[in-house]
């Protein structure tokens, strides 16, 4: 422990967050005096206080949580002998413990909550019934370590602990009178089920510990130690000490403790080691770490001042880019994409977090955040309800944000922005009509993410799966999860998937994961091989990632199958393997259209292949059309297949269009099918509700036994038919590579050309020449008089990459460090210094 108590520090240090807590000690007065203030701003933060309470914005809230006390008190009323809550079956099930300490917590919380009837504030026989509870379920079915400690750890270890904190924290006064002991009790249970950490405490070498994770069992711990008469303290500063570590960007090359989970330079942010989580872990994470900021305000036990500008970073390159008009994007939810209250659902939760931040913050930086929160609900399709926050304060700070004249509604995003999130193979492309947004894999980063019955058909989600988000539309009606329940999992829009069907990990296995204890790898529910092989596998192929210039991005990736394919001999004999198709792909993200290429599309087994183009949900009633023109320039309209040089597809009820250019493409087929299933089908967990949906489906096939294809069409989000009829006159957009090795483009009106390169050795495409992979984009502007090079290493794992630009030579103006500019014979050479950066961009502008 000495070790890695010295790695911790160091790190902390690095980082420059040490000074948080103060090192000089305090007296036994003194720390009272602050845990009573850390208690009482707990209480604020989830009751409210008599000033936000009686505000006509929180009516709606406390409404809300009388309703649930009433109901939890009733269930009380109505529980049978052996109940505590009428029907909750205790002894047996971890979920229901939990709701039956979360049930508690909710009745503490309408008696504490200024406002709420005076039957239930401040009632103390109401608050002796909780304490009573709490007593009886310590006593029956969480007191004996023998006999707890069943099914999901996460309850055990957080989510109990978390709604037994709260209420101790609510109660506190109460409990020291009516029973003084249970405090300590309580505790020290708390303390034994930590079974992943080390003496009852936080382990930051355990991968049950990391990221949000660690957050939320830090912040459990910081309460705890306000409630403790004595030895608070130390616990406190140890679980700050703990927490603190989250607020490390994570440097890949040099890991603490290593660990992946966190937040990255360039705004990725994974949990689970593998999975791009941003939009489920991260927003828990950054919830938690905002209110933890909220409960220290005043106190003595850390500045929390000097954590704000490190969240604010996390809002602004992590948060904003992926969220489109209040919506969150798929591409960083995990398994919670077959969630049924998902998208603005979740953006609500962030922009809670956001308005707590604008107060810790101040001059500019809180004007901008305040500024973030308008722009949200001012462009969300769906109405942000702040009755869903977690306090009454936030809501009058939101209602007096949206109330200030002073403060203009503006986006964190410029509106033309390229986003590279390299560190978690995802892409984000925006523009002011639309957003596109890419799921990429690779060895670093997990393929998809399936756990505990959730988003149970995910094979194909992380091999370039897009996302083309229209502006002015209600994106419920086009992604959610009713998009993954009625688009098939094998046709979701820019996937390359084999033709055959798959088997859900329940239908394979009769159970929610793979169970075999005995075999050397040791299946069990939440052993490493099932998250390696079951629950997030990672691919096989090191190449995903692209470089951005200004507004603008090329990226790349070469499909493959997982590690459970490449281990099959290691694995059990009755577990299933799939082998994916192959693909090398790259996406040229330019300003009215997205130009895909593919090469090498087929199938090393000699199966059929497809690949969809796109993928479009519509409501059954809403009025949709199909048309466009074959190569040989004839009309075309609805379904079927065809060779097809340009296709539109319109949503006049929703005033959306996409139209798609086909460059180089086979025929193509198109489909247009009213699809009616139940949300189940993606999720075990989610109501047998049928949905129905007109979906679009966009294919190219590939036969069985058939060589390698190669595509290559373009994305044109809102197009007319007269945009995409000029694509086949004179259209700038030129293809000048499309092979395994190399893929380019050049768009003269944009003065751009932008490369991938896959192979080792020399390529060259309009006087760009690539030594080995990389991405590059090179933009001469006024008339040649500058040229702005930008480059990146998309395997992370060069150390340097060149280019050449062949002609006249050019001098530096501005390069970015790493980057060296030689004149050499035929032209100007770059050269890149890519070591540990991580797919990260590199910048030069040359004159000549």
């Amino acid at each position: 422990m000495e070790i890695t108590r010295r790695r911790l520090l160091s790190a902390l240090s690095a980082a420059g967050l040490l000074a948080v807590i103060p090192t000089v000690p305090v007296s036994a007065a003194e720390a009272a005096e602050d845990g009573a203030r850390l208690i009482a701003n707990t209480v604020a933060v989830f009751a409210g206080t008599a000033e936000s309470n009686a505000r006509p914005e929180t009516a709606a809230k406390l409404a809300a949580v009388e309703k649930t006390a009433r109901t939890n008190l009733k269930s009380m009323d109505d529980a049978a002998d052996g109940e505590l809550f009428a029907g909750l079956v205790l002894g047996a099930d971890e979920t229901n413990l939990n709701t039956a300490f979360k049930r508690l917590y909710e009745i503490a919380l309408a008696t504490r909550a200024p406002g709420t009837p005076s039957d239930l504030y401040g009632n103390t026989a109401v608050q002796r019934r909780v304490i009573d509870g709490l007593g009886w379920l310590h006593e029956r079915h969480y007191g004996d370590q023998s006999k707890g400690y069943y099914g999901n750890w996460f309850h055990w270890e957080i989510g109990i602990s978390q709604h037994i904190s709260k209420t101790l924290a609510l109660l506190v006064d109460e409990v020291r009178t009516h029973k003084p002991g249970l405090i300590a009790t309580y505790v020290a249970s708390m303390d034994a089920y930590l079974r992943n950490g080390i003496d009852g405490d936080v382990n930051l070498d355990s991968r049950f510990h990391t990221g949000a994770n660690l957050a939320d069992i830090t912040t459990n711990r910081i309460l705890q130690g306000a409630l403790l008469p004595d030895g608070g303290e130390a616990r406190i500063r140890k679980a700050l000490t703990d927490q603190l570590t989250v607020f490390v960007t994570i440097d890949p090359y040099d890991l603490s403790h290593g660990v992946t989970d966190g937040y990255y330079a360039d705004g990725s942010f994974i949990q689970h080691a593998s999975v791009a989580y941003t939009g489920s872990y991260g927003k828990g994470l950054l919830t938690r770490v905002v209110q933890t900021l909220k409960i220290l305000d005043g106190t003595g036990f850390a500045h929390g001042d000097e954590l704000v500008p490190t969240v604010q970073k996390w809002v602004r390159d992590g948060f904003a880019p992926l969220i489109f008009e209040g919506w969150m994007m798929e591409i960083v939810k995990g398994r919670a994409v077959s969630r049924p209250d998902g998208g603005y659902t979740d953006v609500a939760v962030v922009v809670e977090a956001v308005v707590d931040l604008s107060s810790l913050s101040t001059g500019a930086d809180a004007t901008a955040l305040k500024s973030y929160v308008k722009h949200v609900r001012a462009t969300s399709r769906t109405a942000l309800n702040p009755t869903g926050f977690v306090s009454p304060v936030s809501i009058v700070r939101y209602a007096d944000i949206i109330g200030d004249a002073s403060v203009p509604p503006a986006d964190l995003n410029p509106a033309a922005r390229s986003v590279a999130f390299n560190a978690m193979d995802k892409t984000v492309h925006r523009r002011a009509g639309y957003a596109f947004a890419l799921a990429r894999s690779s060895d670093r980063i997990s393929k998809y993410e399936y756990m505990s019955g959730e988003n149970l058909m995910p094979w194909f989600q992380g091999d370039g799966a897009h996302y083309l988000y229209l502006s002015g539309q209600d994106q419920t009606q086009a992604y959610g999860v009713d998009y993954f329940t009625t688009v098939s999992p094998y046709g979701l829009a820019g996937v390359t998937a084999p033709v055959e069907r798959r088997r859900t990990v329940p239908e394979l296995y009769g159970k929610p994961y793979y169970d075999n204890p005995g075999h050397p790898l040791n299946f069990t529910s939440s052993s490493e091989s099932q998250n390696k092989y079951v629950y997030f596998p990672r691919g096989t192929e090191g190449h995903s990632g692209g470089a951005v210039l200004g507004a603008y991005g090329a990226v790349g990736m070469v499909q493959s199958s997982d590690v459970a394919h490449r281990d099959q001999k290691l694995l059990p004999d009755d577990f299933v393997v799939y082998r994916n198709a192959t693909a090398t792909k790259s996406w040229f993200l330019l300003d009215e259209e997205i130009v895909v290429l593919a090469a090498g599309v087929g199938d090393d087994a000699g199966r059929a292949v497809t690949t969809t183009v796109d993928a479009r949900t519509a409501a059954p009633d809403d009025q949709v059309s199909v048309t466009g023109m074959l190569r040989d320039g004839r009309p075309w309209t609805g379904a079927g297949t065809g060779d097809l040089a340009w296709l539109r597809y319109a949503n006049a009820t929703q005033r959306t269009a996409v139209g798609y250019v086909f460059l180089d493409t086979p025929k193509v087929r198109v489909a247009l099918d009213q699809v009616t299933r139940s949300r189940r089908v993606v999720r075990t967990a989610n109501p047998d509700t049928p949905v129905t949906r007109n979906v679009l489906g966009v294919t190219v096939d590939g036969a069985a036994g058939a060589q390698p294809a190669c595509l290559v069409y373009a994305l044109v989000p809102n197009a007319a038919d007269a945009a995409l009829r000029s694509y086949g006159s004179g259209r700038p957009l030129k293809v000048l590579a499309n092979t395994v090795r190399l893929q380019a483009v050049t768009h003269t009106g944009l003065g751009l050309t932008a490369a991938n390169s896959f192979t080792a050795g020399r390529h060259e495409a309009a006087g760009v020449r690539l030594d080995g992979p990389s991405s590059v984009l090179v933009r001469r502007t006024g008339r040649g008089a500058e040229t702005t090079v930008a480059v990146s290493d998309p395997t992370m794992g060069r150390d340097t990459v060149s280019v050449l630009l062949r002609g006249r030579s050019l001098r530096e103006v501005t390069a970015d460090d790493g980057v060296r500019v030689r004149r050499v014979p035929g032209g100007t050479r770059i050269d890149v210094r890519t070591r540990h950066a991580y797919g990260r961009s590199f910048t030069v502008r040359l004159r000549g």
